[in-house]
């Protein structure tokens, strides 16, 4: 379950998104994701992942540090009961084309723009050994379809592809009331297909620190887990796992809907509307 800018395959993908009020952003949402990638393309490769987020930078990327396990703890705690990076480094190329932030994540260099048609021109600016080709008409495809949308471009070589840690980012919704999971998926380079089914297995997991005390499971992080990261994470989850074939998009649910009834009103989302 990824899109990505050349062949590739992608398995063990686990999702997760929460809602919380930050004591110093306020209330956001978060982003946690990790997956195992297999290079398939003759060089360098990466991963698209479009975010409903608002004016994001290198500061809403999150470092994980020590604590690499952070989404399989969550998968741990929903598990029994459910069937179905370094950090951000400043690069000195800033400057020279505004609309794209480029910088170095974990073992990604990361592409971050709101307009995906945009992200072509900033390539130059990433190292060349990470390099990927970017079709035209996968870009396009984000911008007509994605309106608004923050796009980040993992960008990976074949050696640091298996080294990646967990990505966990925060940010300021469009619409802070619906939680949603980028689940698109094509591993070709080109646009996804959105008509028939694609095969999912995978993990996709929700969170809030508005959820009443005995919803969902309790989560048990590391005791020494640095209280900066701490306060993007949840107390307690729910989660389902995926599998089979269903319709490609993204899952999403009313932040309402997942307080009063967990997974049940998660939704798969083949779009955004226009």
């Amino acid at each position: 379950m990824c899109v990505s800018t050349g062949p590739a395959d992608f398995s063990g993908t686990t999702l997760y998104v929460g809602r919380h009020r930050h004591p110093e952003r306020g209330l956001v949402h978060v982003l946690g994701y990790q997956n195992t990638a297999v290079n398939r393309a003759d060089g360098p490769n990466a991963m698209l992942l479009h975010l409903p987020a608002t004016a994001m930078t290198r500061d809403n990327f999150l470092d994980v540090g020590r604590d690499t396990d952070v989404l399989e703890r969550m998968v741990r705690a929903v598990r029994p009961r459910s069937r179905g990076a370094g950090g951000a480094a400043v690069m000195d190329w800033m400057g020279a084309e505004e609309s794209v932030q480029v910088f170095e994540h974990d073992v990604y260099t990361v592409l971050l723009a709101t307009d995906p048609t945009a992200l072509p021109s900033a390539l130059e600016r990433v190292p060349a050994r990470k390099r990927p080709a970017l079709d035209p008409a996968l870009m396009r495809f984000y911008a007509e379809r994605y309106p608004g949308y923050a796009m980040a471009v993992c960008c990976f070589d074949n050696a640091e592809a298996a080294r990646a840690k967990p990505l966990l980012l925060w940010y300021r919704p469009l619409d802070a009331d619906v939680l949603t999971a980028p689940a698109l998926d094509a591993h070709t380079g080109r646009p996804p297909g959105m008509v028939g089914k694609v095969p999912v297995d995978h993990w996709v997991l929700f969170g809030s620190d508005e959820a009443p005390r005995v919803w969902g499971a309790p989560v048990s992080y590391n005791l020494d887990l640095r209280h900066r990261l701490r306060a993007f994470l949840p107390t307690r989850v729910v989660g389902a796992h995926f599998s089979g074939l269903l319709p490609n998009g993204d899952f999403a649910v009313h932040h309402d809907d997942l307080l009063s009834s967990g997974m049940t009103h998660v939704r798969r989302v083949p779009q955004m509307s226009s």
